[in-house]
């Protein structure tokens, strides 16, 4: 399938298949396996593969697939967003530095990568909200499961750090004594 070309964008394939994908929201680059050819023609890029062994079709499924993310970040860009529930549970952030109070005896402090930009709104009667974006879909999603790790929901209360929109199931507490 060929990833076709946003305005704004420049892709590069350099002569040892390099990658580099220019755009509005910054600038990404990964290495393709040589045995994968990578041609641009008319604003599309195609991948093809020497044979249909599995190998080389795992190759090829993956390359489009990270370079189709990478289109996709320098165009629009990624997004994500997590709650955080539970009493007294805080959040705030300072430049690329998370400040977050969990329940711990200790405050914790959570330094996200340059490329990732953070925002925390912390609302009267609501959950805090943590929203992450970035133009690099590894880094962004590496570092909201780390984020989400640091609490984890537990499956009594619900209570943690969860990706929004995330269902919880519930387990039921103990039964009352007769």
């Amino acid at each position: 399938m060929p990833i076709s070309l946003p305005a704004g964008v420049e892709v590069n394939v350099s002569s040892d298949n390099v990658i580099t994908v220019k755009g509005p929201k910054g600038e990404l680059s990964q290495k393709v396996n040589p045995s994968i050819t990578v041609k641009q023609e008319d604003g599309v890029l195609h991948f093809e593969r020497p044979s249909d062994s599995k190998e080389h079709k795992a190759m090829h499924g993956l390359y489009r697939a990270l370079v189709a993310n990478m289109v996709k970040g320098v165009s629009e860009g990624f997004k994500c967003v997590q709650e955080v529930i539970g009493v007294g549970y805080k959040v705030q952030a300072t430049g690329n530095v998370i400040e977050m109070d969990l329940g711990y005896s200790h405050k914790i402090f959570f330094e996200l990568a340059p490329e990732i930009h953070v925002e925390t709104v912390t609302e009267k009667g609501k959950n805090p909200i943590i929203t992450m974006t970035s133009c690099d879909k590894q880094v962004l999603g590496q570092a909201a499961a780390k984020i989400r790790s640091l609490r984890k929901p537990e499956p009594y209360k619900g209570k943690g750090i969860r990706f929004q929109g995330e269902e919880i199931r519930k387990k039921a507490g103990k039964a009352a004594a007769k």
